[in-house]
């Protein structure tokens, strides 16, 4: 059997902090705050998709690892971290800098559209599982088999049913790239 280490979300990815660095440094290039606003409201709705896209990967991550972890010491192809040097640094500051954005979003929409903003309160708590899971997994560096996964204990277990279920959810976003609709799953991991 030939377990991949990505089942194709990564072809569906746009990078997260270099797309907010854009969006922020476009913004810097208009002197007149009228066209800032302007500018971030046209903004807004891309960054809430590029947002609500890495929940659904990050659920989805978890949701293969779980899946994929059924199958006994099966060698895991593609794993690009593997070999690696770990660094806590490095290997979560993507999710650190997302956990610090969603906070900052909340200040940006107030200030540039005057309204109030907030996210789906499930996010905060997919980061911190998701960020337990790339620790505890030392960024992937010596994962190797299925069995070199390690799944965080506060999640909950999986049925036979339902990993039919995210493995046929799974094929369907690799597919059709709607990486945001696994947080459909969320209840699965949370």
């Amino acid at each position: 059997m030939e377990i991949q280490f990505d089942p194709g979300f990564v072809k569906h990815m746009s990078a997260f902090v270099p797309n907010i660095q854009y969006v922020y440094n476009s913004l810097l290039q208009f002197k007149n705050f009228n066209q800032k606003k302007m500018q971030f409201k046209m903004y807004f709705p891309k960054i809430q998709k590029l947002i609500q896209n890495y929940m659904g990967f990050y659920v989805g991550c978890i949701l293969w690892a779980i899946y994929i972890k059924q199958f006994e010491n099966e060698e895991i192809l593609n794993n690009l971290c593997f070999g690696g040097e770990y660094s806590d640094e490095e290997t979560l500051a993507e999710v650190d800098f997302i956990r610090e954005y969603l906070d900052q979003l909340k200040k940006d929409v107030k200030y540039y559209i005057g309204q109030d903003y907030s996210y789906d309160e499930n996010y905060l708590k997919i980061l911190e599982i998701y960020r337990e899971f790339l620790k505890i997994n030392k960024g992937f560096v010596k994962t190797q088999k299925t069995n070199d996964l390690i799944i965080p204990s506060n999640i909950k277990s999986i049925s036979k049913d339902d990993l039919d279920l995210v493995s046929k959810k799974i094929d369907k976003v690799v597919e059709d790239g709607s990486l945001y609709s696994l947080l459909e799953l969320t209840d699965k991991v949370l």
